[in-house]
């Protein structure tokens, strides 16, 4: 990794959680300035603008979401209904992880980007998407096993689990209630037990 290159990841790591809490346009450049340490014109050196940290950040951060999910969901010897219920567990043990960060970055990012910054609506509409292809992946490889009924949906089953995970993580964030992302979780794990299990 060259100097440049360094810097750029520093600026990144350094305001994650900036960007993830106040959201990219509450976050001056002072407030990147501050969180770094670095001088505007070491941030502008390796940023066009301040959208392009935010973007930066925002794929940061998702990639975190994806590497824990992927680290759950790759281990040997496991069964597609394992993988998927490896993903509910994830999300009832470590949400404080999520929490202590402020909240999804998918989601906050979203709920930001939906009509005021293209660029990072497009970013995230992806990472959805990639969400959503890992999930339909497992129900696929799943219903080749004969795990699950061959005559399910699978991008329906994959896009309603993420509604249910982000859903859970907003109410059981902002009333401070993990209940609700319980709940949430709750109904995912039944969701495959009773209506995709074969």
């Amino acid at each position: 990794m060259t100097k440049a290159e360094k810097t750029r990841q520093y600026i990144i790591e350094q305001t994650a959680y900036l960007f993830n809490t106040k959201g990219a346009s509450a976050t001056s450049l002072s407030d990147i300035t501050e969180a770094t340490g670095l001088t505007k014109g070491s941030i502008y050196g390796n940023f066009k603008n301040k959208d392009e940290v935010a973007l930066a950040v925002f794929e940061h951060n998702a990639n975190i979401v994806y590497r824990e999910i992927k680290k759950c969901i790759y281990k040997e010897n496991q069964t597609q209904k394992e993988r998927l219920l490896a993903i509910v567990t994830l999300y009832r043990t470590e949400w404080k992880m999520f929490f202590e960060q402020g909240g999804c970055p998918l989601l906050n990012a979203a709920t930001e980007a939906d009509d005021t910054f293209p660029v990072l609506k497009h970013s995230v509409i992806k990472t959805f998407e990639g969400l959503a292809n890992i999930f339909t992946k497992i129900i696929e490889k799943g219903i080749q096993t004969k795990e699950f009924k061959a005559n399910i949906d699978r991008e329906t089953y994959a896009y309603l689990f993420i509604s249910l995970i982000e859903g859970g993580m907003l109410l059981g964030k902002t009333t401070g209630q993990i209940k609700h992302l319980y709940n949430s979780l709750d109904r995912i794990a039944h969701i495959i037990e009773s209506e995709i299990t074969a």
